[in-house]
């Protein structure tokens, strides 16, 4: 008995051959290219194949024949028995089965089919979502005031050649690159950014906004609509009026107001939602405001490969959409350096707030703000008498506190001042550290302090 490599993204194990197998072949040439054994069992296991010598022969041809692909088939003998391998290099253009793509992706064989497969063999021609052609508009047919807005943001910003700002609209959509000169049509970037209506050509491209007491229920609701520039604007106007309360304080005479998230935090987050959304699915961005809590989800895909903690590491920018990410960063909105993420990390740790939770499921992206609930109204609607909170805040600034100080802030015994301390680690605002004489109590998120 042999064992090989583990079953894999590039590798697949099968007992016996079975004409079927042609579409892991397909799927192979799709992805990134791969291995299928034929004569190997799914634990790793050679077995008997007495057509080894025949596969070895015919195989070549009918992979050409069905596929059109040109593949290795190699014979090889372990422990006295065959078994074949199959080397499927990575095609640059599609590959069809009987009128059918399949692609690897994981340990999986897809068939692809509606959106995905519409995305896929854009990728294969090399063209994104937001570059495809849509016939029958043109610059005329685009919202004059938001040009007129782009350009003192571009002006601005300084990422664009006076003369790109100062010509007519069709030659600035010439400059962004959002016109095809030879099919003389704009791409489908230009209607989400300038058109009044863009949900006439693409479902779903609007942000949707609630209010939530929990999860089930809904206590207000906004719809931002229009372009993207509009979305983006009504959107932080909304957020920061209706749904993100402002705290108030005073220096000297002067009024000053800390809002519960940073601003340019959100919309940060707001801006990776609108440039990496993926628009064919048909779903719009939706935000959602808890009391404790701000999420913000789109409908969206990581570069091949990527996880979350690619996206927390320092990256290139690859963006979803290219064409619409390109116009937001001649806007000035946004950086061409990938550094969103990061931003947003920053932005929060300088508001001494949690720093944002992401994830991504299927085609879910979430980023999740947690607000700083370390101020003495929200503590006292916890329930906090008035010694916790005065020692929550100590924490808030001093990073942590003992049983003794909690004692000399609030002139009580150290039966009373443990009391409070367990309490206020159960509810989940302090934890605990450290043995006996070295106890201490931080905050439970760990990020204020000095």
């Amino acid at each position: 008995m042999s064992q090989y490599s583990k079953e894999h993204q590039n590798v697949e194990w099968k007992e016996s051959w079975h004409n079927d197998y042609f579409k892991w072949i397909c799927g192979f040439a799709n992805a990134q290219g791969g291995t299928l054994f034929i004569g190997i069992d799914n634990k790793g296991n050679t077995k008997h194949l007495d057509n080894a010598k025949k596969l070895l022969k015919d195989l070549p041809n009918q992979v050409r024949d069905l596929l059109g692909l040109m593949v290795d088939v190699n014979l090889h003998t372990a422990s006295g028995d065959n078994y074949i391998e199959i080397v499927v290099e990575p095609y640059p253009f599609p590959i069809s089965f009987r009128g059918k793509y399949y692609y690897r992706s994981g340990s999986t064989l897809q068939e692809l089919r509606g959106d995905a497969l519409a995305k896929f063999l854009l990728k294969r021609q090399g063209k994104k979502w937001d570059g495809v052609p849509v016939p029958n508009v043109t610059a005329d047919n685009l919202k004059n005031e938001t040009f007129d807005f782009f350009r003192k943001r571009a002006t601005k910003s300084k990422r664009l050649e006076p003369e790109d700002l100062a010509g007519t609209n069709q030659e600035l959509l010439v400059s962004l690159q959002l016109y095809l000169d030879d099919e003389k049509m704009l791409k489908r970037a230009a209607i989400l950014l300038f058109h009044p209506q863009p949900e006439k050509y693409v479902t779903g491209a609007y942000i949707k906004i609630g209010y939530f007491e929990n999860e089930a229920d809904l206590l207000y609701q906004d719809e931002a609509h229009g372009n993207l520039f509009e979305q983006i604007e009504k959107t932080m106007d909304l957020l920061f009026t209706k749904y993100i309360k402002a705290l108030i304080s005073y220096e000297g005479i002067s009024r000053v107001e800390t809002y519960e998230y940073p601003k340019e935090a959100i919309r940060e987050a707001l801006l990776n939602a609108v440039a990496h959304k993926d628009y064919s699915g048909g779903a719009p961005i939706q935000i959602k405001v808890f009391k404790d809590r701000l999420m913000i989800w789109n409908d969206g895909q990581l570069p091949d490969n990527w996880t979350i903690s690619n996206l927390l590491k320092k990256h290139a920018s690859k963006p979803f959409n290219p064409d619409i990410a390109n116009t937001l960063f001649r806007s000035g909105y946004i950086e061409s350096w990938g550094r969103g993420i990061e931003k947003m990390i920053s932005f929060c740790k300088e508001a001494r707030i949690p720093e944002p939770n992401y994830s991504f499921e299927a085609s879910d992206f979430l980023v999740e703000f947690r607000k700083d609930i370390y101020h003495q109204e929200y503590l006292v609607e916890l329930g906090l008498n008035e010694r916790q909170v005065k020692a929550v805040l100590f924490v808030k600034e001093n990073g942590k506190i003992t049983n003794s100080e909690y004692q000399l802030l609030n002139k009580i015994s150290s039966r009373t001042a443990a009391r409070d301390l367990e309490s206020l680690v159960e509810i989940g605002v302090l934890k605990m550290k450290g043995e006996r004489k070295g106890t201490f109590y931080e905050l439970s998120n760990g990020v204020y302090g000095v």
